[in-house]
Order: C-alpha cells, then sequence, then structure tokens
C-alpha cells in the first residue's frame, strides 16, 4: 500500500525521470501533486507495471490531479552536463511549472538540487514508497514512450518503438549497421567495445 505523503502539508509535489540508462532519447521527468482524497490500488512504480497498465493510469493520474507537468531534456543536454544532471535539470523544470506552486517536494533518488527554496527530501525507491512519486513515474514512462515512438518513425532501423532507446541487443546491433542519430547521446558507452576501438585509433 503506497504512502499517502511525506511532509503531512497539503501541497506535497512528487517527481521522478525516466529514459536514465538509455542510450537514445531525452530523459524525461514528471512533478505532480495529488488530491488528499486520490486513492487507486493499482497505481505502483511504473517499472512493476505492464505498459497496458501505464497507459490506463495516465489519463486517470492527469484527471485527478491539482496539477501535473512533464520536461523532455534532449540528448544534447544530456551529453553537455551528464544524465546525474540532467535528471535533476528535469525534474526541477517540472517543478517550476507546477501551479499551485508546491510547499514540499519528495523526489525520487538520492540525489537533487533545490527549487526556489522549497523544502524537499530524496526518497530511495520512493516509486514503490509514496502515491505522488508514483504517479509522477508513470506519467515521466508514459509520455517518454510516446516521445520514442514518434522518432521511431524517423529512424525505424533502431526499433525504438520497442526498446525505447535502451541498450538492447538490437539496438547495439543498429547502431553498429547504421550508426548513430541526433536523438543518441554520444557521450555514453554506445557499443561495448567503444573503449577498445578508441585506444586502438589513438595509438
Amino acid at each position: 500500500m503506497l504512502l499517502k505523503c511525506y511532509s503531512n502539508l497539503t501541497l506535497e509535489a512528487g517527481t521522478d525521470e525516466a529514459g536514465r540508462g538509455c542510450l537514445a532519447g531525452p530523459v524525461t521527468a514528471a512533478a505532480i501533486i495529488l488530491p488528499e482524497d486520490f486513492k487507486n490500488d493499482l497505481l505502483n512504480d511504473s517499472k512493476l507495471l505492464s505498459e497496458k497498465n501505464r497507459d490506463l493510469l495516465k489519463p486517470i493520474i492527469e484527471a485527478s490531479a491539482l496539477c501535473y507537468s512533464v520536461t523532455h531534456i534532449e540528448p544534447s543536454i544530456v551529453d553537455e552536463i551528464n544524465i546525474l544532471n540532467a535528471s535533476i535539470h528535469a525534474m526541477q523544470e517540472s517543478i517550476k511549472k507546477l501551479q499551485p506552486i508546491p510547499n514540499y517536494i519528495i523526489v525520487d533518488g538520492n540525489r537533487f538540487k533545490p527549487v526556489d527554496n522549497i523544502p524537499h527530501s530524496c526518497i530511495i525507491k520512493g516509486d514503490s514508497k509514496y502515491l505522488s512519486i508514483a504517479a509522477a513515474s508513470v506519467l515521466a514512462k508514459t509520455y517518454r514512450d510516446e516521445y520514442m515512438n514518434m522518432i521511431h518513425e524517423e529512424f525505424p532501423m533502431y526499433n525504438w518503438k520497442q526498446n525505447k532507446g535502451y541498450p538492447t541487443k538490437e539496438h547495439r546491433e543498429a547502431i553498429r549497421k547504421y550508426g548513430t542519430t541526433k536523438y543518441h547521446r554520444m557521450s555514453f558507452r554506445l557499443l561495448p567495445e567503444q573503449l577498445t576501438l578508441e585506444l586502438t585509433e589513438a595509438i
């Protein structure tokens, strides 16, 4: 059973991100404030839900929320500031777009940077403990999946519709065969032998 809130304050926002470990596509975050009377027995950490159940929950969460927002941070920014900072930045930007402004923030994970002096707490595996973080995880995942489905049409050979940019064997084989795209994160180790190749070329 997920807990309603951490702080006992009425405008507590939960935030989470999706796509941190991907080789391609954005890192996507969502932030949400749920009403105090919100209940849903199906809601859980998005990683523990089927795609069907995530898609089922998305409109329910959106209709129930006091407010929510979603932010995509593009691969070029991920490469520029690194994935940890990009994940935090995506969550910060999502929180900044919330109206009303939250008076407390709970964050999935163990790292965060303050937003406008709003107090916050980082909660390890928060997406399987608190309703608002779980709801944010579902929104982040479903919006990112939609984005990957869209760019799949542009580059179908990578099968992002299926792998969503994660480092599957098929995705890596496609990178080996077709090279990279503007959606790939060039600072990531895209191929297992990449470091060996770079060393060989440098000699």
